[in-house]
């Protein structure tokens, strides 16, 4: 049998039972130190870390009221917050070592013990302590990870009256525990809202968990967010908990719910009602304790009217409707939000910090800005890496003076970000007559690199 990789302290006055115990442990444990005099405690876990400690419980001749064992356990867990403390006690001190497990002990031994016995106690409580260090490892990555992402959506840019009534009803919201509908283009920050209204909760300090309902197939919808049980399916080889499981205490955020069937919105809705969860091929009903906030940029209540969005689900989800303001209705906002990303990008390329000038300012606030707040943000690290310049133009954001003209006025609303590039590149080539040296200049791009979006877009 391997031996355990462990270290081991055996703190006990008796020089036949510390004897007894090394010879045998040390069989079956990498590390065994012994000591005779509790005094020397301190010394010792000032020099040394122990993976587990067994302690006597009476030190001084005839004593069996076990304080000295209470005394030196607290003074070691004092000095190791983090110590697995054993007592060993008498078989007429099994109250007294329950009380030790109450006040701080992870397990008692009671003398004269048989070395099976000793053994198996000691190796559970390794296990024990083990499991206690991943689990608090997962914590500690799980706070770290909320912090960092968090982070990434920590600031809400904008002095716009239309952003500002979009700010001042997350600050209502956030301390209920309503459900929200955050409704809004592309783009807009739905995502963003939907974090600032968990960090504003009473459950910030708990896990935030998004869902792009629109990349979950209908065949995977329940065991992503409802999870299943080992053999519900070919491939389901173990447990898992589904997106509503990891929630629990915390926020779900169920981001494009428009694009659900009808029948996984009766599914979604019943869980809802029920505040429960099955997992695929259990019975067991699951409590849950979630934040629901929801988000779509697809028309909910003309749905409801065309019988495609289920109108019970629509009343549950949205308590309260926060509808963020497309970009083009916030230009006052657009400065702003130039100058934070160029401070992110600027840092992130180790890029001495570009700046733009007014009327550069100005076109970029003409501009409709079809993927909204995204595509601002696309366009600005563009033109970080792309421009050699510390000065910005319109043409290193793909603006170009035509814009000015009428360009940016007659873009659909509902343009993506790629259509939005292939329409500039091609009326640009038509204002060189097709001269693409000239055209890549003004768009910033090298020939290599608008030949291949000319490739790209088959234009």
């Amino acid at each position: 049998m391997e031996k355990l990789d462990a270290q081991i302290l055996i703190v006990d006055d008796d020089q036949d039972v510390l004897l007894a115990a090394k010879l045998f442990l040390k069989q079956h444990i990498t590390t065994v130190h012994t000591e005779t005099n509790p005094e020397n405690i301190p010394d010792i876990l000032r020099n040394e870390s122990y993976d587990l400690i067994l302690l006597d419980m009476n030190f001084s001749p005839d004593a069996t009221s076990g304080k000295e064992g209470f005394h030196w356990m607290n003074k070691i867990i004092e000095l190791d917050p983090t110590a697995v403390v054993i007592l060993i006690t008498g078989y007429g001190d099994i109250e007294l070592a329950v009380q030790g497990i109450k006040e701080g002990a992870t397990n008692f031994l009671l003398k004269p013990w048989e070395n099976k016995k000793l053994l198996a106690t000691i190796t559970t409580t390794l296990q024990l302590k083990k499991s206690k260090i991943e689990l608090e490892d997962l914590r500690t990555k799980q706070k770290v990870l909320i912090a960092d992402s968090d982070q990434a959506y920590s600031n809400l840019i904008g002095q716009s009256e239309s952003i500002q009534k979009v700010l001042n009803t997350v600050q209502k919201v956030a301390i209920t525990d309503a459900n929200v509908l955050i409704l809004g283009e592309n783009g807009t920050g739905k995502e963003l809202i939907a974090r600032a209204i968990h960090r504003a909760s009473n459950r910030k300090d708990q896990v935030f968990i998004s869902v792009d309902l629109g990349a979950i197939s209908e065949s995977l919808f329940e065991s992503e967010l409802f999870g299943f049980k080992k053999g519900a399916f070919t491939d389901a080889k173990e447990d898992r908990a589904g997106r509503f499981e990891a929630a629990n205490k915390g926020t779900i955020f169920l981001d494009e719910i428009g694009n659900l069937s009808f029948s996984l919105q009766s599914k979604l809705l019943s869980v809802l009602q029920n505040r429960k969860v099955v997992r695929l091929g259990a019975n067991r009903e699951i409590p849950i304790d979630v934040r629901l906030v929801c988000a779509t940029n697809m028309p909910l209540y003309q749905m409801v009217n065309d019988s495609k969005f289920r109108q019970d689900l629509l009343y549950r989800i949205n308590t309260v409707e926060i509808q963020i303001p497309p970009l083009r209705e916030r230009v006052d906002d657009i400065a702003l939000l130039v100058d934070h990303f160029l401070d992110i990008y600027c840092k992130k390329y180790k890029i001495q910090k570009k700046r733009l000038n007014a009327s550069t300012i100005k076109i970029l606030e003409k501009h409709t800005w079809p993927g909204n707040i995204r595509e601002l943000q696309h366009a600005v690290e563009r033109a970080v890496i792309m421009s050699e310049s510390e000065l910005l133009e319109p043409h290193d954001f793909f603006i170009s003076p035509i814009d000015e003209e009428g360009y940016s006025n007659n873009i659909p609303s509902n343009m993506s970000l790629e259509e939005t590039e292939k329409m500039l590149i091609r009326k640009v080539i038509d204002k060189h007559g097709g001269n693409i040296s000239k055209a890549a200049k003004e768009l910033g791009l090298t020939r290599a690199s608008l030949y291949r979006r000319i490739e790209k877009y088959g234009l």
